[in-house]
Formats: C-alpha cells, structure tokens, sequence
C-alpha cells in the first residue's frame, strides 16, 4: 500500500484560513448584534408603554386628591335676578317680563 504523505501547508495558507474563521466569527458577532439592537428596540418599548401607564395613574392620583370644582350655591331671589337680567340682556322690558310671567305691576 502507498501512502499518501500530508501536504504540508504553507504559513501564508494557515494565515488564510485562520482569515476565514476570524471573518465567520465577525459575522456571527454582527448577527448578534443585530438580536440585541431588536432586543433592546422591544423592551425600550415594553418600558415606554409601562412609564406611559404610570403617567395617565399619576393624573388619575392628582385628579381625586385635588378638591372638586364645585357651583356656587346662590338663594332663590339671587336666582331670580340672574333670570331678570339675562332677560332684560335679551332685550326684553319689565312689561314684557311680566307679561310672560302673567303678572301685573303696579305703577
């Protein structure tokens, strides 16, 4: 049987071929990467969605600490007057008013 002697390789082409493998090691370096900018792109989101939650719940704390807004209670001759002068804005006179009200004034 013959046998066949390895052919030695020459420093240039172990340096080529280590060349390879470092560029296939940078790829998958790069491929990483990529999965982790995606990776931190989704949970800048998931963190933007639950500071977004905490907000609108910090309005809400705001809102039922703050006092309510409340109308002016006003008696009813102040009620009254209110109506008279939002009618005589209106353009009505005091007969007209009275008129509509069916009451009659006295001079």
């Amino acid at each position: 049987m013959a046998e066949e002697k390895r052919t030695r390789r020459t420093p240039e082409e172990m340096a080529a071929a280590r060349d390879e493998k470092i560029a296939e090691l940078e790829e998958s370096i790069r491929a990483i990467e990529e999965k982790r900018a995606a990776a931190v792109a989704a949970y800048d989101e998931k963190i933007a969605a639950v500071n977004a939650k905490i907000e609108k719940i910090k309005e809400q704390k705001k809102a039922a600490l703050a006092p309510k807004k409340r109308k002016p209670r006003r008696s009813k001759s102040a009620q009254l007057q209110q109506l008279i002068k939002q009618a005589r804005k209106s353009g009505m006179k005091l007969d007209e008013i009275a008129e509509k009200l069916g009451i009659e004034l006295e001079a």
